[in-house]
């Protein structure tokens, strides 16, 4: 099963992450599928690839909790249900 989540980068005190595809069985630093986005928390900037992140997603990939937050700020989840032709509301 593949997984949305985070994988920490940075240095001790000024974390930010990558939005990665991974295996479930794999660590968190462990080697990605493919890069989909990246967030840096203390600067609250996030940067999302969006169609290769929908194409995960409809396979069948499943995000972590503050990946779905951070996609669902950004309307990738929006475009998600306008596409499959189900109503968000």
């Amino acid at each position: 099963m593949i997984k949305l989540r985070l994988k920490r980068c940075g240095r001790k005190q000024r974390a930010f992450y990558r939005i990665v595809a991974i295996d479930v069985r794999a660590r968190r630093e462990g080697r990605a599928l493919q890069k989909v986005g990246f967030y840096d928390p203390i600067n609250n900037q996030t940067h999302l690839n969006v169609p290769t992140i929908l194409s995960f997603l409809q396979q069948g990939a499943q995000p972590t909790g503050t990946v779905h937050d951070i996609s669902k700020k950004a309307g990738v989840l929006e475009e998600l249900l306008l596409k499959q032709g189900t109503s968000p509301f």
